[in-house]
């Protein structure tokens, strides 16, 4: 394969190009003179030149099993910007299925073309959709920032959602739209959910790398299914490419919060049947575009902010949407369910009346699904228990259409008339029941839980008991701020985020505070990357700074920004454990000496804090131990709450004379 010298790879790219992990690259560097020298970057953070790198790994035998994919990633982000790359890589797949087809991406350079025909060799003899869907998701991670695409058990979701409220669900032929398909995860969803069904999907995207990106992927995805797809780069709220097209399916997950989605322009289009959206209301513009691309009794799911449900703004439109039984039913979603993921997204399920004179007329009343209780319990990295919310969900929509259906704890049928007030507020949690008494699986599945957690805690325990210590004086130790000097981590404070809205078409990421970590430790806001001076990447130590809620971790969850008193500490891995120095420095004594007053609302000086001298090879050991003490702790806080939960629970059942026999 050919390859560039000036393409540069950081030490995390030569461990994914070896199959080994970083600090085994940092080993060969340390340990091996013939090892590339660096050609940019910092001594923290070095760059070496790719073809070197290529070398010396073929000569010291560390590609044998090693695909040649894991080499072409950094060529590809070494194109330059994020639509350069990402039109190559849609090409590339576009040369895997046809290699003679005329070049579709005419305004490519002369490398990224050569580039793109090396990726379409490479596929072609390792495979075509996993060397695309390889390219294409090292191209997701590389700008998460900038981007925001539906999860897959998400998408997988909608479609079901949608296939199952839609009127004559044993079509053999659908159409299904998404208008703003991003790279095509909701498409491919639909595709796979349809089953043999045939299929006609219609998407809009106006990023252009985007779109390509999402031919592309549904090119490889529609192969062995009677699919039709007809993907166009355009804006669809200014310029309908659909104008007139009716689908049985819509699924969009629509930009959030912008301004400028062109209301000016747009203010007499024929779309707004229930209304013209407030300039401040773009997601209500959406919902009306989803609704007007709908064949009689269409169904439409729709990924939505929660403030849609109550803003002042939007109410007149809501209230129409209810009274004409457009908007049937809103699902609110567990934090992590997709970006932002700190917040509680919903799913709005629409549904266009049917023509069919024996079809069910809309319903006075709305189905309201509260789902937030199947959120992770992680607090690092929130997300929902998939599993368990799609079979809720589902079992809740299941009684859309049936007045007299039981419905699960959680969702409530809510008559039209106590919606319509002032307010038309059809945010979930307002009307669904806090919960009832467990059932006795329930009970059961509780007890089983707290005996496995309590298993667990006791293999733990056991494993803590049996470290040694040493009996002579304390060891020798360094403050981070000598640390920083001399090159071992990098620090970087925590700020307030820069004032102003954010630009449009802009990526969120979610904002820690200290105030979040005084409460559940899960993010509760989130704001404009490009606004955020200082963000927490996978990997990096964070440290809150503040008396009242000192603590240390390996920040193991998404981008995330940090806002004051909040710290980010970057390790050179040749030097320092990353999980090694989390564990020096959380510990209570640290903060209490390192501590500038003893309120609990005083600072810690982050530069004062102490950190064991041990060489690289001996913080391993270490490491486990507090990583297995964090893991304790861990299971400690389980086994309370599900303890604490199990005695509130039976003690109302036995105060209520529930006990049988």
């Amino acid at each position: 394969m050919r390859t560039t010298g000036s393409v540069p790879v950081s030490l995390a790219e030569i461990a994914r190009i070896a199959g080994v992990g970083r600090a085994a690259v940092s080993n060969w560097r340390r340990r091996h003179d013939s090892f590339p020298i660096r050609i940019g970057g910092t001594d923290v953070s070095p760059q070496f030149s790719l073809a070197e790198v290529e070398r010396w790994l073929r000569n010291n035998g560390k590609l044998d099993s090693i695909a040649g994919r894991e080499l072409l990633w950094p060529r590809f982000e070494a194109l330059g910007s994020r639509n350069d790359s990402g039109l190559a890589i849609a090409e590339a797949a576009h040369r895997m299925r046809a290699p003679r087809a005329r070049i579709s991406q005419a305004e490519l350079t002369a490398e990224a073309r050569r580039l793109t025909d090396e990726a379409a060799k490479l596929g072609r003899s390792e495979g075509a959709r996993a060397t695309f869907e390889f390219l294409l998701q090292r191209w997701l991670e590389t700008h998460v920032r900038q981007l925001s695409t539906t999860p897959p058990p998400l998408a997988a979701l909608m479609a079901r959602i949608a296939l199952g409220v839609r009127v004559g669900g044993h079509d053999e032929e659908l159409t299904v739209l998404d208008p703003a398909c991003g790279t095509g995860h909701l498409a491919a969803a639909a595709v796979q959910e349809c089953g043999d069904r045939s299929l006609t999907l219609l998407a809009c995207e106006r990023d252009p790398a985007l779109a390509a990106l999402a031919s592309a992927r549904l090119a490889f995805v529609g192969d062995g299914h009677d699919v039709r797809t007809e993907i166009a780069a355009a804006d669809a709220l200014r310029e309908d490419p659909f104008t007139g097209a009716r689908a049985d399916i819509v699924l969009c997950n629509p930009p959030f919060n912008e301004r400028d989605w062109g209301y000016e322009e747009l203010a007499t289009d024929q779309r707004w049947a229930h209304g013209l959206p407030p300039r401040t209301e773009p997601e209500l513009a959406w919902v009306q575009h989803v609704l007007a691309h709908l064949k009689p009794g269409g169904a439409g799911v729709v990924v939505l902010p929660p403030a849609v449900a109550s803003r002042k703004a939007g109410r007149r439109i809501r209230g129409s949407l209810l009274r004409t039984g457009a908007l049937r039913a809103v699902v609110a979603l567990p934090p992590g369910s997709a970006q932002p993921h700190s917040v509680r997204l919903q799913l709005w399920v629409l549904r266009a009346a049917s023509d069919d004179p024996g079809a069910v007329p809309p319903g006075q009343d709305a189905l309201l699904v509260d789902a937030t209780r199947f959120a992770g319990a992680g607090t690092r990295e929130p997300g929902p228990h998939w599993e368990s919310l799609q079979s809720f969900v589902l079992s809740a929509l299941q009684a859309l259409d049936r007045p007299d259906a039981d419905l699960p704890d959680g969702a409530a049928r809510v008559p039209l008339l106590d919606l319509l007030d002032d307010e038309v507020d059809v945010t979930p949690g307002r009307y669904t029941p806090a919960g009832t008494e467990p059932s006795g699986l329930e009970l059961a599945a509780a007890w089983r839980d707290l005996e496995t957690v309590l298993t667990g805690l006791a293999r733990r325990a056991r494993r803590l008991s049996e470290l040694g210590f040493a009996t002579g004086g304390p060891q020798t130790t360094v403050g981070v701020g000598d640390l920083v000097k001399a090159g071992a981590v990098s620090l970087r404070a925590g700020q307030q985020p820069l004032d102003g809205a954010a630009a449009p078409g802009s990526a969120l990421v979610p904002l820690l505070t200290v105030a979040d970590l005084v409460s559940d430790g899960t993010p509760s806001g989130s704001v404009a990357a490009g606004s955020a001076p200082v963000i927490a990447e996978r990997g990096d130590v964070v440290v809150a700074g503040v008396v009242r809620a000192f603590r240390a971790w390996v920040h193991e969850g998404p981008p995330t920004a940090l806002g004051p008193q909040l710290y980010a500490l970057r390790v050179d891995p040749a030097k320092l454990d990353a999980r090694f120095l989390a564990g020096c420095l959380s510990a209570p004594s640290n903060g209490r000496q390192a501590g500038t007053h003893a309120s609990s609302s005083s600072r810690v000086d982050i530069r004062r804090l102490q950190v064991l001298q041990l060489p690289l090879g001996e913080q391993s050991a270490y490491a486990r131990a507090f990583r297995d003490l964090g893991a304790f702790e861990a299971l400690l806080a389980h086994a309370g709450g599900t303890g604490k939960g199990l005695v509130s629970d039976v003690a109302d059942l036995l105060a209520a004379g529930g006990l049988d026999g």
